[in-house]
């Protein structure tokens, strides 16, 4: 099974938009900084944009935040590209004339509901603020270790 990187690519996006605010911001730009398709880059541009998270002026290659970056929290960035999907979600198709396929969902729903539950309240409380923050701190350090 795949793990989505949409989220975290959602987040990389809205902080390389806010370092490099002062460079043309080309879908082309941003894809080769997360190591993806422009496509990919576009269409999270557009659930971003659809969200409020930032703007975009057609045909030009300069999207902008919508907000102040304390103002953007991660649960935000998650719900627009996720929607309301669980963090963990249980695999519905187990046997259900089984021990465990018959009771592992009814099991794993509330550990996860818990999870996802603080996942949420962590999530609620860091900023896109706090994440361009720590990105500037992890480079300081590797500039001054050159």
């Amino acid at each position: 099974m795949r793990v989505s990187t949409r989220f975290s690519d959602s987040i990389h996006l809205l902080a390389y938009i806010k370092i490099y605010a002062d460079t043309k911001l080309t879908s082309d730009a941003i894809a080769r900084s997360i190591e993806t398709s422009p496509v990919v880059v576009r269409r999270l541009m557009s659930k971003l944009r659809q969200a409020g998270l930032i703007t975009t002026t057609p045909g030009t290659a300069q999207p902008t935040l919508a907000k102040p970056l304390s103002q953007i929290s991660l649960l935000s960035v998650f719900y627009a590209i996720e929607g309301d999907k669980p963090l963990l979600p249980v695999d519905p198709k187990t046997n259900p004339d089984c021990i465990v396929g018959g009771n592992i969902q009814t099991v794993l729903k509330q550990y996860y509901q818990d999870a996802q539950t603080a996942a949420e309240a962590r999530l609620a409380k860091t900023s896109l603020q706090d994440v361009v923050d720590n990105i500037l701190v992890e480079q300081a350090k590797k500039d001054a270790g050159k």
